[in-house]
């Protein structure tokens, strides 16, 4: 252990994300998931000879709306460059990628870890195609290739080398994958490949400013792997140097079951790919007023819900946290809060009731069947006293949930859950409990105040959830000190 703390562990990032254009990059081929193999292609997805690829406007304006929400600067003269590395799953052979022109340059992720907050700088954020998909267990003697991915657009985030810790690449991905979901141009998940991770890894002693020899591991596919990864090939990295061996520079696999790493290749350098510009796409210019429109379009993030939720709405910083992780269940929050001043009160819903029907159904806030005014009215009635939490949160939300058209205060109604604080309806209810716990009213009258809470519980038994528990409490007191 001592000598793994007396190492600096260097990371950097690079996170492909699939952009949610309806097309791809340079065709009008869909990018739908999980089609049929081979069927979202045409003969430009194919490279076929003749045919000329076309620019993907949707495509450049997530691109530079990512930029903007990163704080980088945007590049106004842009152009595409053919990368000549083989690749066996796109057609023609070399991907279209962006070199010298990334369309985004620097800026920063703030994370926040147990350690504090910290900025990660990015290096660019560029444009280029995905590559298709091989296959390599259909076919006992051959590998099968699926294009249907080929051509789709992708953004690539790349880091500076500012992340020193599994931790910082764990809060570092979640950012990102928050990020794109909050500016809607990427699903973020993982599991399907639209949001995909390289990381970059080096080691080198506490006080070294030169960078070690890293190793690439590539297609992480969960941000709990790239964590596990980073924490193994680290590790793996100092026992070689301690050992007095050379760390190869080399591109690496990580193997999810057993949690370790293993070569695929030695690493390549950047002039192994041979780019040049690429004569079939014509430069292209992005002018002030495009980039202004796209950053009027930016929803407030993240950060700005929390501070907004923390202060206007006065929630504790937890509830804002959770609320503004997703874009809908914030959207969903000041939705209620338009018809409610009970800010807590529709915090509470949301992370209580309603997230407990998300987690049992597997569905996010967008398939939730219940409009926001609905929890409003839900949080009115409670507020007003007629109904407890307790039955309007089991109750009347489950009967909601089966049929949301009525209202909510119509089924406490009709169903008898208003809540008696009448004394003449008390009393004899009160009365009746006492009659049948005398053994329990003399413990509480020697000092044994816990049984207070037996007597409130049959008194709501007996009156079936009507009786007002601040009433009874009242009423209870009162007869127990006579």
């Amino acid at each position: 252990m001592s000598e793994l703390n007396s190492y600096e562990i260097v990371v950097g990032l690079e996170v492909h994300a699939q952009l949610l254009t309806k097309s791809k990059l340079f065709c009008g081929d869909s990018i739908a998931f999980g089609a049929e193999p081979n069927t979202h292609v045409s003969p430009i997805t194919l490279a076929h000879p003749g045919t000329l690829p076309k620019m993907n406007k949707s495509a450049i304006e997530f691109a530079v709306k990512m930029g903007l929400a990163c704080h980088c600067d945007i590049e106004r003269n842009n152009y595409f460059a053919r990368k000549n590395y083989f690749y066996p799953d796109l057609p023609k052979g070399y991907q279209v990628s962006q070199h010298t022109t990334p369309i985004c340059k620097g800026g920063y992720i703030k994370i926040k870890t147990a350690a504090g907050e910290k900025e990660i700088r990015l290096n660019r954020i560029h444009m280029e195609e995905d590559a298709g998909k091989s296959i390599h267990d259909a076919d006992p003697e051959n590998t099968c290739v699926d294009y249907n991915r080929a051509g789709t657009p992708l953004i690539e985030i790349v880091t500076e080398p500012d992340i020193r810790s599994a931790d910082e690449a764990f809060a570092y991905l979640s950012e990102i994958r928050k990020l794109v979901r909050y500016l809607e141009i990427c699903d973020g998940n993982m599991e399907e490949g639209s949001l995909r991770c390289d990381a970059n890894i080096s080691v080198r002693k506490k006080g070294e400013t030169r960078l070690g020899t890293k190793v690439e591991v590539k297609n992480l596919n969960s941000i709990r792997n790239v964590k596990r990864a980073i924490e193994f090939e680290s590790k793996r990295l100092i026992d070689l140097l301690e050992k007095g061996e050379t760390v190869i520079q080399q591109t690496r696999s990580f193997d999810a079951d057993n949690g370790t790493t293993f070569a695929i290749r030695d690493k390549e350098d950047a002039d192994d790919y041979r780019y040049f510009a690429d004569p079939d796409l014509t430069p292209f210019q992005l002018e002030d007023a495009f980039i202004e429109k796209i950053r009027s379009s930016i929803p407030a993030l993240p950060e700005e819900r929390v501070k907004k939720f923390t202060g206007q709405y006065r929630l504790p910083e937890y509830d804002a946290r959770v609320l503004s992780e997703e874009k809908a269940m914030a959207d969903y929050f000041e939705n209620i809060v338009l018809h409610t001043a009970n800010y807590k009160g529709a915090s509470n819903w949301l992370l209580g009731p309603v997230k407990s029907w998300m987690n049992e159904h597997n569905k996010e806030i967008a398939d939730f069947p219940l409009a926001p005014e609905k929890i409003a009215a839900l949080i009115l009635l409670t507020d007003s006293g007629k109904v407890s939490f307790s039955v309007a949160s089991t109750k009347i939300f489950s009967q909601l949930l089966k049929d949301p058209s009525p209202d909510p205060a119509q089924i406490a109604s009709e169903q008898n859950l208003i809540q008696q604080s009448d004394s003449s309806f008390l009393e004899p209810v009160i009365d009746k409990v006492l009659e049948k716990y005398p053994d329990k009213v003399k413990e509480y009258k020697k000092g044994k105040k816990g049984v207070l809470s037996l007597f409130i519980g049959e008194v709501m038994k007996q009156s079936k959830g009507q009786a007002d528990p601040k009433m009874t409490n009242e009423l209870l007191l009162k007869k127990l000190s006579s």
